[in-house]
């Protein structure tokens, strides 16, 4: 299950959804700095046996989407508008690192820049993730 380390309480417990599946786990959580990790298993890998590129844009846009929220005026919340991701490194299996920190931090968008890495400390992925900021009772639910 994902986790959310050590304990927020202005995030969930538990992440749920996509993160969930993935095993993605927050390790740190600020406005300005969100670390995230998660397994690289055969679950991940696309049909040639490497890290599906879509499992890196989950991983980048949940991290970032955890420091919008965090960055976001109280009531509101973040969503993601638009990501993308240079996958500049294979991996087939152990632990990957995604830090995002912000670019931009508006009353309606946030640009959040995400470093995939390796457990050697090798770029794997660059990604950049635009988040619409709205009334949270806008937002989708989590149920």
């Amino acid at each position: 299950a994902s986790r959310v380390r050590p304990a927020m309480p202005s995030l969930p417990d538990n992440l749920g959804g996509v993160a969930d599946l993935l095993d993605i786990a927050i390790e740190t959580a600020t406005p300005e700095r969100v670390v995230a990790t998660m397994p690289v298993t055969p679950d991940h890998h696309q049909p040639f046996g490497l890290l599906h590129g879509g499992v890196s844009v989950v991983l980048a846009e949940t991290a970032a989407s955890v420091g919008g929220f965090l960055a976001a005026p109280d009531g509101r919340a973040a969503a993601g508008l638009e990501v993308n991701a240079n996958h500049v490194r294979p991996v087939r299996d152990g632990t990957l690192t995604a830090t995002a920190t912000p670019l931009h931090t508006g009353r309606t968008t946030q640009v959040w820049e995400v470093k995939i890495r390796n457990a050697d400390d090798q770029l794997v992925c660059a990604s950049r993730c635009t988040l619409a900021i709205a009334d949270q009772t806008d937002a989708p639910s989590a149920a």
